[in-house]
């Protein structure tokens, strides 16, 4: 028996590299999957990559609007009858900039998706979502630690690693499981921007120096952020709660 049989997965930031990477592996372990991303073309492409698998299909959200989270979770449960695992991933990485330069209108977007989406997912999943079942939240090693420039990515995901902790002791009761992923840096978009902003326009020699940080040598690829959230997702993660789980090539050791 596949690890997520008859499992039906929410998959936030779906077409993103880590969401994509998710929604191969949870589609192979055998779950139905439900991909929410901002513009449809993405998730349109995202379904066209994952070959167009009847057991994989699509909603377009803005997660910081609580009508939008509340349409996935409605579409889901009318089209598939429940929820029993929510991939809680979208999220942005906002700008390189120090406190006293950044821009706060900047400052309030990488909150009002980091935090607001990740809370507002919560809020509506689950009380609809099958007992047993189990939450993962996208934080990052940014939520472990501080680093200069990216203030407000660093503050949403430390937050988010509260909200996880709230929400484990809430759902505890129904034995839902509640956890973070906290990846370093992957090898993904949302790394050349971040390297882009590190380097003044030099993303290579940005990296350079950042892979240097990991002792691992390099960054991490999307598929192993997945195998970790395939863990968190499936029965075998069943007695673990309240966790920060660290996919970071030891960096934080």
């Amino acid at each position: 028996m596949k690890r997520l049989e008859d499992k039906v997965a929410v998959i936030t930031g779906g077409a993103g590299s880590i969401g994509l990477a998710t929604a191969r592996k949870f589609l192979a372990n055998g779950a139905k999957v439900v991909l929410v991303d901002l513009q449809e073309e993405g998730l349109q492409n995202a379904v066209t990559e994952l070959g167009g698998n009847d057991n994989v299909s699509y909603v377009v959200a803005d997660v910081t609007k609580s009508a939008d989270v509340q349409n996935y979770v409605e579409q889901t449960i009318a089209r598939l009858g429940k929820i029993d695992i929510f991939f809680n991933n979208a999220g942005i990485e906002g700008v390189v900039k120090p406190i006293a330069e950044y821009p706060e209108e900047m400052f309030d977007r990488v909150i009002a998706v980091n935090v607001k989406g990740v809370w507002l997912g919560c809020k509506h999943v689950l009380p609809v979502m099958s007992d047993g079942g189990s939450i993962i939240i996208t934080s990052s090693v940014a939520g472990v630690i501080g680093s200069p420039g990216t203030s407000p990515y660093n503050t949403s995901k430390h937050a988010v690693i509260g909200t996880m902790r709230s929400v484990a002791i809430e759902a505890a009761p129904r034995k839902i499981r509640v956890n973070t992923v906290n990846p370093s840096a992957v090898d993904n978009r949302m790394m050349r921007s971040l390297e882009d902003g590190f380097g003044h326009g030099d993303g290579t020699s940005a990296k350079k120096e950042l892979e240097k940080t990991i002792p691992f040598g390099r960054y991490a690829q999307p598929d192993e952020i997945a195998d970790m959230v395939v863990f968190l997702a499936s029965d075998e993660s069943r007695f673990v709660s309240g966790t920060v789980n660290l996919v970071d090539g030891a960096s934080q050791a």
